[in-house]
């Protein structure tokens, strides 16, 4: 199997659009897996369109060398290449000094070779200093090729190529023109979610029209030979699924809920889990022995999550009688009383409110500060995650509002939270937080979870 990294030389370099056109490229050759440096979920649910396969998400943050490894190793049985794409520039993480929560820390994890991305708008000769400083910054990290981006027209295209092969020794593999369908729709809080956005038209048109055009600018060939080549792996890992299943879990997911990383399926199944998903926006809530509510855009649903009040209630009243519930993010936002969205707000003429499930006393409010950060913190014995320490992500731009008699269950060294410092509301047996635990480096807490489950079975 051969297997290679896309980074940038900076956000917006073009990388996802690039790196979603190779991987559908090289699909058409073989079995693609796709991974995305980062706690992210939208660009996975592209990579993971075009591949066909789960992308899985790689964060030295939340991870541990191990688990990375272990990740990469169990995602790549059956591929024949597997394509890791970076987030925002090369070198950007968590601190000023060191590369935690980087691409080029997964680089070096996985020692992958890099094939950057340069935005070479306006520049040549300067395109040659810009990789010699990436290249010298950390030898540790090895760029094996570059890729030229908004190029202008054949003598910038040689200029710059010139330049680079010249100075820095490595490869120019392929020099894409400025265009118009590189451009993906944006939202609020960035890309449109896959499901929702194929829904919706045009996603899989401008992917293949992204793909034919990169196809001509880049050699395909070229880009593989840069690649590593990794031998199959026949280890056993902690992501293979138990013998059998005794406890169930319903996942709500739909065009509302559905930011989950790959893995929470794969863990749920190691602890012995089976999985039913259902839809707060059309379903019934299915019997299990506990729920978990991801994160997604439930503010783009209003008026259909308030509809669907035998959702609502059953919910509610699950929470009552104890059965776990897990919710992050927008799961949190969806158990509360109800939601507000601000007059003014994507152009609103005036407010709008809808009934949520009121299992946590209070509202969220759209739109609040943006807030995007690492999470660090410990959770309390007795929630229905247990006790533990954990790292993880918040990403949101509401508010949400409880009462002050709430009870939380996490305390945070790092991050926001709901209240300064505090996350992990607690009712009953349901917990809701605005942070995204990944779960393989929160494995201990899905299975306090899961063990929940099964207790009440």
């Amino acid at each position: 199997m051969k297997a290679l990294l896309i980074t940038g030389d900076r956000s917006g370099s073009g990388k996802t659009s690039i790196t979603l056109a190779l991987a559908a490229l090289l699909k058409k050759q073989g079995v693609v897996q796709t991974f995305k440096v980062g706690m992210d979920y939208i660009d996975p649910s592209y990579l993971a369109a075009v591949s066909g396969r789960p992308c899985r998400n790689l964060d030295n943050f939340a991870l541990g060398d191990g688990q990375i490894r272990d990740i990469f190793s169990f995602g790549c049985r059956g591929a024949d290449v597997a394509l890791v794409e970076g987030v925002r520039g090369l070198y950007e993480g968590a601190e000023a000094l060191d590369d935690t929560g980087s691409t080029a820390a997964i680089a070096k994890v996985l020692d992958l070779p890099v094939v950057l991305v340069v935005s070479a708008q306006s520049i040549t000769r300067s395109a040659a200093a810009i990789v010699k400083g990436f290249q010298a910054f950390d030898p540790g990290v090895r760029i094996a090729g570059v890729i030229l981006n908004q190029v202008r027209g054949g003598s910038h295209k040689e200029k710059a190529t010139r330049a680079i092969e010249h100075y820095c020794g490595v490869p120019v593999i392929g020099a894409i023109p400025r265009m118009e369908e590189m451009q993906l729709t944006m939202r609020h809080l960035g890309l449109v979610p896959y499901r929702e956005g194929a829904g919706r038209g045009d996603f899989d048109e401008r992917i293949r029209t992204i793909t034919d055009m990169i196809g001509k600018y880049v050699d395909l060939d070229r880009l593989l030979a840069l690649a590593q080549e990794i031998p199959p792996s026949r280890k056993s890992s902690q992501l293979d699924p138990a013998p059998a299943s005794d406890v169930r879990i319903g996942v709500a997911y739909d065009e509302a809920f559905n930011f989950y990383y790959a893995d929470l399926f794969d863990v749920l199944a190691s602890l012995g889990a089976g999985v039913v998903q259902f839809s707060p926006v059309h379903d019934r809530l299915p019997d299990a022995d506990g729920y978990i509510i991801g994160g997604g855009y439930p503010e783009l649903f209003v008026p259909e999550l308030e509809a669907n009040d035998r959702m609502r209630n059953a919910i509610r009243d699950v929470s009552k009688n104890g059965t776990p519930i897990y919710a992050e993010c927008g799961g949190l936002m969806y158990l509360t009383d109800r939601m507000v969205l601000k007059e003014g707000w994507q152009g609103r003429d005036k407010e709008l409110s809808g009934a949520m499930c009121g299992v946590f006393p209070g509202e969220t409010r759209m739109p609040a500060r943006r807030v995007v950060s690492y999470v660090e913190g410990t959770s309390a014995a007795g929630c229905p995650m247990g006790a533990a320490r954990f790292r993880g992500h918040e990403f949101h731009y509401s508010e949400v509002v409880l009462e002050p008699s709430t009870k939380f269950a996490y305390k945070l060294s790092r991050g926001i939270g709901i209240r300064e410092m505090l996350d992990g509301a607690v009712i009953d047996n349901t917990l809701g937080s605005y942070t995204h635990l990944h779960p393989v480096g929160s494995r201990d807490m899905f299975r306090n979870f899961v063990d929940g489950c099964r207790g009440r079975r």
